[in-house]
């Protein structure tokens, strides 16, 4: 698989930041390295987040954010007018949106703003994010985000997210 470069754009307090970290541990339990981290702005509810992953067969010793990412993943469209998450990408790369988005690259689009508020009663759509990206990607498998989900979630809150990121899954559409 070689190494595979994610970068996600959000808002604070849309869950981008553990949807990396969920991802970066599914990774690891395959067997494989990972590293997941942020990059914050104004520390607030609503600003603008970017969170940062790599996947690789082998040690990653790079140490920066990525600049050139081969998947995009944005949790807020409304981002598109407030800066240009798809700058740097790479022509081969993914977008995996929060709603409806016309882009020039390869796009995976899934309401998860909507099923979020459907299963859990709230606008957190990390995990719906997760289950699309990994129906746009198969960067992971969902056994593993299953797994993986347990480091981050239990009890009722556990279950819901668990059956958030299936919908997604299912629900996730190619543009």
């Amino acid at each position: 698989m070689g190494l595979v470069e994610l970068r996600f754009h959000g808002r604070g307090g849309q869950g981008m930041v553990t949807a990396a970290q969920v991802l970066a541990a599914s990774a690891v339990l395959e067997g494989r390295y990972a590293q997941a981290f942020p990059e914050f702005g104004p520390e607030r509810r609503g600003a603008p987040v970017k969170s940062y992953l790599r996947i690789s067969d082998k040690p990653i010793y790079i140490r920066e954010p990525i600049q050139r990412p081969d998947v995009v993943v944005v949790a807020d469209p409304s981002l598109f007018k407030a800066e240009n998450p798809l700058e740097g990408a790479k022509p081969t790369a993914v977008l995996v949106v929060n709603g409806l988005y016309k882009a020039p690259v390869k796009t995976y689009y899934i309401d998860a703003t909507s099923l979020s508020m459907k299963i859990l009663g709230r606008p957190i759509v990390n995990t719906a994010m997760i289950g699309a990206v990994v129906k746009a990607t198969g960067v992971v498998s969902l056994a593993s985000v299953g797994k993986a989900l347990r480091k981050f979630f239990s009890g009722r809150l556990y279950e819901l997210n668990l059956k958030l990121v299936e919908v997604a899954y299912q629900e996730t559409r190619e543009l």
